[in-house]
């Protein structure tokens, strides 16, 4: 997903300053990392340049200073047709599971306890993302919270099928 296209989104619902983006971000995207705001800034000053946004206003009230974007007419060009544009089917790029396990593999360290390991975060982070579906009734929550349930479950039968894979690997003669 496009950090901007995602902020340019929330932008449409209304004028907001980085802050505020990147709270009402995070809160619409519960199972993704949060946002730090070092990438709201860079994401804001890209779509300024480019003309997606725009300031909308500056305040200094005896604090640091705010500065309001709001989106312009070509963010909201940009922005539909983002949400009109399928997004390509994988192949999907090895993620840092894949990499840390080949190269356990290849350096003869502990694969198996890395992949076991693994296993017990993935569970917790499963349970923790169940509880959150349990906890709001919330529409587009819950569409977030079921594809981080989906990717989580797919992660956790490839490690159980890594792991077993390691397991037979380290039985068979070499």
């Amino acid at each position: 997903m496009s950090v901007a296209h995602a902020l340019l989104g929330v932008l449409a619902e209304g004028a907001a300053h980085g802050y505020d983006l990147k709270r009402v971000h995070d809160e619409r995207f519960p199972g993704a990392k949060p946002l730090a705001f070092g990438q709201v800034y860079a994401a804001l000053a890209r779509m300024e340049k480019d003309g997606l946004v725009e300031v909308a206003e500056t305040l200094r009230d005896g604090g640091p200073e705010r500065t309001t974007y709001a989106i312009t007419p070509l963010g909201r060009d940009e922005l539909d047709t983002w949400l009109a544009t399928a997004e390509r089917a994988g192949p999907y790029p090895a993620d840092d599971l894949v990499r840390k396990t080949v190269t356990a593999l290849r350096l003869g360290a502990d694969a198996g306890g890395f992949l076991a390991r693994q296993r017990a975060v993935h569970l917790a982070a499963m349970k923790h993302q169940l509880q959150l579906q349990d906890s709001t009734t919330d529409t587009a929550a819950r569409i977030v919270i079921d594809h981080t349930v989906s990717h989580l479950d797919a992660e956790l039968r490839w490690l159980e099928s890594a792991a077993a894979r390691v397991a037979e690997a380290g039985r068979a003669p070499v």
